[in-house]
């Protein structure tokens, strides 16, 4: 964990101008592109297991949470997670995540699904999606589709597309 006076809080409405620069500096203009997003479009986070991270008053970091389905099953879609690359590797990611994932299971929320890469979220839990259980819309790496079960066996039921949830 970092040892930055490190303030991880709920996201406020106030926030959301420095969340769209900070993710324009992480990610640039084809975010837009990817499956994600596409599923996140229209659709706003949910604001109680939604977090920035701040050191001092300068937000550093961001995590959203936007709930969708996997087939039938109501699910959530962590992300995305964004750090500025000057305060990276110092255990913020995690810390949004952290937060994320306690606020979720805590409004008993049962399984959470994302993109990215195994090697650093199978550290807070995650794990692939064994094939052909998931349908993301567009092109995505099959292998880059990870979820965390919050309650025991909250995966078994989950299969097929992932849509959007108004």
């Amino acid at each position: 964990m970092t040892s930055l006076p490190l303030a991880i809080l709920h996201e406020q409405p106030d926030d959301r101008a420095a969340i769209d620069r900070l993710q324009e500096r992480a990610f640039g203009p084809g975010r837009y592109a990817r499956s994600a997003y596409r599923l996140r479009e229209g659709v706003a986070p949910l604001p109680k297991l939604s977090f920035v991270a701040r050191v001092g008053t300068f937000l550093v970091g961001s995590n959203r949470m936007t709930p969708i389905r996997i087939g039938r099953t109501p699910a959530l879609l962590l992300g995305p997670l964004v750090v500025d690359p000057a305060f990276r590797s110092r255990g913020i990611g995690q810390a949004l995540i952290n937060a994320s994932i306690a606020a979720a299971e805590t409004a008993g929320h049962r399984l959470v699904l994302l993109v990215g890469d195994e090697p650093y979220y199978a550290r807070l839990g995650f794990q692939r999606v064994p094939d052909g259980r998931v349908v993301m819309p567009g092109p995505v790496d099959p292998d880059r589709v990870l979820w965390r079960p919050l309650s025991a066996d909250a995966d078994s039921e989950a299969r097929g597309p992932v849509w959007k949830t108004f």
